[in-house]
């Protein structure tokens, strides 16, 4: 009501007390300050809903317009800067280098990807987390720092990289590639045909608008998205040549799709009954072991 009352008064015909009140009301943040946004008057329920929708998306909320920009705006910075350095370096130089930059590269890609496969396709479930930026854990900041110090370190110790043959080392970077690609689409594609029914969160009760997707890509894999980031993970370790990171990579995204392939195959039990049985039975999921 405050911020009401001193609208009001802005018309007084006095020009002392007009110019006293834009005073105070620039000093309160009325104009273009990022206070935060007081609260709407319980009479209004639509006054309500606009509220809501402005903290939502304002600078501080969970789908915030400028912070989604921002993200997307250094993620192409990103991929760009690096893209062009690890190109520069495969081709004026003789030096395996090139791989370090290149692993950025291909995480700025998947990122943008998580983000705008969920925007476009399953837009409810939009946030700024969903470019899982930092929503994977420290854990995953750390298997990425590791895999690119153990590139640089080998780069500096073994610039010829010279511990395998050279064909055999030519092929194991080609079938890294080839699983970066391959595998970063077979993920999208999960997503996109998923479409509303894909969550980056496990679900543990069911909605109305939940269904059992069993077509397309679904039809191979049952959970074509896990399968496509795990062989994708391999995948970078490869392209990069790190051989303790590519074990350690391989056990970890083990472990940690097993856990969550188990807890999420019980929730499509309760919700889906014998339907997804058989769905199961006629499937694979495409991890070893898993």
């Amino acid at each position: 009501m405050a911020s009401q009352t001193t609208s009001h008064s802005l018309h007084n015909n006095d020009p002392r007390s007009r110019a006293r009140n834009a005073f105070d009301l620039v000093a309160s943040g009325g104009v273009g300050s990022p206070s935060p946004i007081p609260s709407p008057p319980s009479a209004s329920p639509s006054c309500s809903a606009t509220y809501k929708r402005l903290a939502e998306y304002g600078p501080t909320g969970e789908r915030s317009l400028a912070g989604i920009a921002l993200r997307a705006f250094l993620l192409g910075v990103v991929l760009v800067l690096f893209l062009a350095i690890s190109l520069a370096t495969l081709c004026y130089t003789r030096s395996p280098a090139w791989r370090a930059p290149l692993f950025i590269t291909t995480l700025s890609v998947f990122h943008f990807l998580e983000f705008w496969t969920t925007a476009e396709y399953n837009t409810g479930s939009a946030s700024i987390s969903s470019f899982l930026l930092s929503s994977n854990g420290s854990a995953y900041t750390t298997a990425n720092v590791s895999a690119l110090l153990e590139c640089l370190i080998t780069t500096l110790i073994f610039p010829d990289r010279h511990w395998l043959p050279r064909f055999i080392s030519h092929v194991l970077t080609v079938l890294g590639l080839l699983l970066l690609v391959s595998m970063q689409v077979i993920r999208s594609t999960a997503m996109i045909h998923a479409g509303k029914n894909f969550n980056h969160i496990v679900a543990h009760h069911k909605s109305n608008t939940h269904q059992l997707v069993s077509d397309g890509i679904y039809s191979i894999w049952r959970h074509p998205s896990y399968f496509g980031y795990y062989w994708w993970g391999l995948g970078t370790q490869l392209m990069m040549g790190n051989v303790v990171c590519f074990v350690g990579y391989a056990v970890v995204l083990w472990r940690f799709f097993s856990v969550r392939i188990r807890v999420e195959e019980e929730r499509l039990v309760e919700f889906f009954g014998d339907d997804y049985v058989q769905y199961r039975k006629r499937t694979r999921i495409g991890i070893p072991f898993i």
